[in-house]
């Protein structure tokens, strides 16, 4: 923190430093000549530009010389103009902007650089700055907005999302960028989720890719990305402060107060500044806990058979909710073609957070980057340093059976609840860190563009001997790879697209990623049939994990088993996918369409936790050196494994409407199925000699569908949205939520709603839902704003995930005050 602090007075000491050079001013408005606020102006080739305001109008500083500017705002055609700009003079430029359509919108996460949504090689889901500010809840809820999204709130902290099957409570399969950095946790690879550190107030959109995106991003972008851009001060210059109080379904409090500065200090220079503070309380829930019982007694002295497994509530469940974020962007623009960029933020979070062994209690985890940026005309250059830090984060699950063991074994109470109740696997520290690097260079030739890049990685993770493998020294693990990305216009619309990745990592080796495509652009929409190949790389964790006392064992060297058989080492998990989609207009400015169908084989899944036996060596490492507890399990091994393939399917339709400008209805709707061999024996996961879900755990609705209005007028602003999701069963090692299955056991215990699931208890299938979101919201002038937002607006209670709370409503006001830039008239 001291460090974000000291560069930001550094940046604000130069402001008295920094001259003037010429003003471009102007305003923009429609057809009617009504004033558009919040639509962009930007400098062509930069990123130089400004926002208007509620008047329409705009300001922004540029040196001399001649530049095209391009007005631009959703819902509207863009406009260029090119003036020649003199030192020290003032320039008027107005824009009137005409209907457009969403074949104008720009995404830039299918390719590493700007390109139109519709010409875009994968289905991208957009989210933009105005639906976030227009919105006063948790800008996450607008992902269950959009097509081919599983959206689920596994409490009132941690919003999430998966695509196109396959999830868990410990899901690493879907890829968190945020400008341009992995934003995952070292270990685990797990997204930030509720620990990132961007504030609401900075996002200038959020781009989701649905299924691999592997050639650019690398491992992990397998089943999707989700990248998050924030706001370049340039063209956000200003104030923004939100006061954000709110309550739960179940009444207690919730409230968010953020700032956010950005400031132009000259044509050269501009930084930003943001804070946030967050608290709140979870949703009441107490989940059970079952624990076999050893000389215990019940509430009347008498003694508890010894085995009797009894449910417990988690010991000492602290339901309270709390952020602290920070972070300071420094921008200079030493020329036209040049950008250096220095990014850095800070979190601090506490909350209940859902994994497949129970609930953890997240305290203090810490986050903070460190990033720095080079842009020039045709390439770009970046390395980032992440850090994640926590010393007290502990499994719920674990210290409450600690705790219960202890009791049995005759210690006091006081002494029970004290330090050892976070023995044997219950505490999780971290002490990690990330450093990545990379290039990447772009260009046309003719009719040819390029894209290549290469990236480095290098992870230390350290779990203070807490959680991996590292008696308390850093596990480091690097990895390089490259990528080419190429597109080639044959003209009438036809482009081909094809790209490759190869990667060599220190553990898991040489992996090499295709993906070909053809596109047909038409004036009305466009065409694309592509091939793609991803990969899921085992996470630290998987790798080099050390949980309860070494019944869990990473696998990154194999076991050998007391018969002589091997286990082999965990490999990548692999998926191709066949896609073909279509975006565009059906009734030119008004009915959009963007559809998609999918084809998907995966094989060599990685598994959750799974007993595979008793060990005699991991690697060539004998067993007893390696398990910590090995007087008690004596070699009997849990870990993850590779296996079997699956075909899964699906489409996903959404469209939208636009009965003018400001008013629109949209709706979507996604399918999703799997088809498996049930004749091969490497699908057998269970080994129980049949082939069957349980083997799979597809984890996904079949059916899910949403629909919605919205209107965005100059002062008024608001939606209604529904959200319907199809019943399904759950999956995730120790956590299950399924109807009930006749004859079927999973971990050895009958699949029966409602009743105890050996360790956790069995509430019933996921989903099954239908529910309303609302919003509404008012600009009384450029200055202040007011809104409220109803996410599940009739309170209803839905199972939405495993080991959390069943959510209910959540209703927030907002109070925006937007202070126009320094220096601005």
């Amino acid at each position: 923190m001291k460090s974000i602090f000291t560069l930001l007075i550094l940046a604000v000491g130069s402001l008295t430093a920094l001259g003037q050079s010429a003003k471009v001013t102007g305003k923009i408005t429609d057809t009617d000549g009504q004033a558009l606020l919040g639509a962009n102006v930007m400098v062509k080739g930069t990123a130089n530009g400004a926002v208007s305001d509620m008047d329409g109008a705009y300001e922004m500083m540029i040196g001399a010389g001649t530049y095209t500017f391009i007005a631009s705002y959703t819902g509207y055609s863009p406009s260029e103009n090119t003036v020649r700009v003199e030192d020290g003079a003032t320039v008027t430029l107005n824009f009137n902007l005409t209907p457009g359509n969403d074949l104008d919108v720009v995404v830039v996460s299918s390719s590493k650089k700007p390109e139109k949504l519709t010409e875009s090689p994968a289905t991208i889901e957009t989210i933009f700055a105005r639906e976030i500010e227009e919105y006063a809840g948790n800008p996450g809820e607008l992902l269950a907005r959009q097509k081919g999204i599983d959206y689920f709130r596994a409490g009132i902290a941690t919003p999430a999302f998966n695509i196109r099957g396959f999830n868990s409570n410990f899901n690493s399969k879907n890829l968190q960028v945020t400008d341009g950095r992995f934003s995952t946790l070292v270990a685990t690879g797990l997204p930030f989720g509720p620990l990132a550190t961007v504030i609401k107030e900075d996002i200038e959109r959020v781009e989701v890719i649905l299924g691999p995106n592997a050639t650019l991003y690398g491992p992990n972008a397998h089943n999707g990305l989700m990248n998050t851009i924030t706001k370049d001060p340039r063209t956000s210059a200003g104030t923004t402060i939100a006061l954000n109080p709110g309550v739960n379904g179940d009444g207690n409090a919730y409230y968010s107060a953020r700032i956010r500065h950005a400031q132009v200090l000259s044509d050269k220079f501009a930084f930003k500044v943001m804070g946030e503070y967050t608290k709140a309380t979870e949703f009441e829930f107490a989940d059970s806990v079952y624990i076999d019982r050893v000389g215990a007694v019940d509430t009347l002295g008498n003694r508890v058979p010894d085995g009797t497994k009894e449910g417990y509530e988690e010991l000492e469940l602290d339901p309270g909710v709390d952020f602290l974020r920070a972070g300071l962007g420094l921008y200079y623009s030493p020329s036209k073609d040049l950008d250096v960029i220095f990014n850095t933020g800070y979190s601090n979070s506490n909350y209940l957070s859902p994994t497949n062994v129970g609930r953890n209690q997240i305290k203090d985890w810490m986050i903070n980057y460190y990033q720095l940026r080079l842009s020039g005309k045709h390439w770009f250059a970046q390395a980032y340093y992440t850090i994640s830090k926590t010393d007290s984060t502990y499994a719920i699950d674990q210290r409450t059976k600690n705790y219960y063991a202890m009791l049995d074994a005759g210690l006091p109470d006081a002494q029970a609840r004290g330090s050892a109740s976070y023995g044997n696997g219950a505490l999780f520290q971290d002490d990690s860190r990330r450093l990545n690097a990379e290039a990447q260079y772009n260009n046309s030739f003719g009719s040819l563009d390029l894209i290549g890049g290469v990236q480095y990685q290098l992870d230390k993770a350290n779990s203070l001997g807490s959680y991996l493998l590292d008696n308390g020294q850093s596990i480091d693990i690097s990895q390089l790879g490259a990528y080419a990305h190429l597109t080639y216009n044959f003209g009438s619309g036809w482009r081909l697209l094809a790209a490759a990745r190869a990667d060599n990592h220190e553990i898991y080796d040489f992996n090499f990623v295709p993906k070909f495509g053809i596109l047909k652009v038409g004036d009305r929409g466009t065409w694309r049939l592509t091939y793609g190949k991803g990969i899921a790389a085992p996470t630290i964790l998987n790798m080099f994990g050390d949980l309860f006392a070494g019944l869990i064992l990473g696998n990154a060297e194999g076991f050998t088993l007391t018969d002589g058989s091997k286990v082999e080492k965990q490999k990548v998990e692999k998926i191709q996918t066949i896609e073909l989609g279509y975006r565009g207009q059906l009734v030119p400015n008004k009915f959009f369409l963007d559809a998609n169908a999918y084809y998907n084989i995966s094989k060599d899944f990685l598994s959750p936790v799974t007993v595979v036996g008793v060990a005699t060596h991991r690697g060539d490492t004998p067993i007893d050196q390696v398990q910590s507890g090995y007087a008690f399990y004596n070699g009997l091994v849990a870990t993850y494994v590779n296996f079997g393939e699956v075909n899964t399917y699906g489409f996903d339709l959404g469209g939208t409407y636009y009965f003018s400008s400001e008013f629109s209805a949209n709706f979507n709707y996604s399918f999703f199925d799997y088809s498996v061999d049930e004749d091969n024996p490497e699908n057998d996961f269970d080994k129980n000699g049949t082939v069957n879900f349980l083997d799979i755990l597809v984890n996904a609705p079949t059916h899910k569908a949403g629909a919605g209005l919205n209107y965005s007028g100059s002062q008024w602003f608001g939606s209604v949205f529904g959200r319907w999701v199809d019943s399904y069963d759950y999956f995730s090692s120790f956590q299950i939520a399924s109807r009930t299955h006749p004859g079927l056991t999973y971990r050895g215990v009958p699949i029966v709603e409602n009743a105890r699931s050996g360790d956790s208890y069995n509430y019933g299938p996921l989903g099954g839902f239908l529910t309303v979101d609302l919003s509404l919201g008012y600009r009384f002038n450029e200055i202040f704003t007011l809104s409220a937002a109803a996410t599940n607006l009739f309170n209803q209670e839905l199972r939405e995930f495993t080991a959390s709370a069943p959510t209910r409503g959540l209703y927030t006001v907002e109070l925006k005050v937007n202070l126009p830039a320094i220096g601005k008239k």
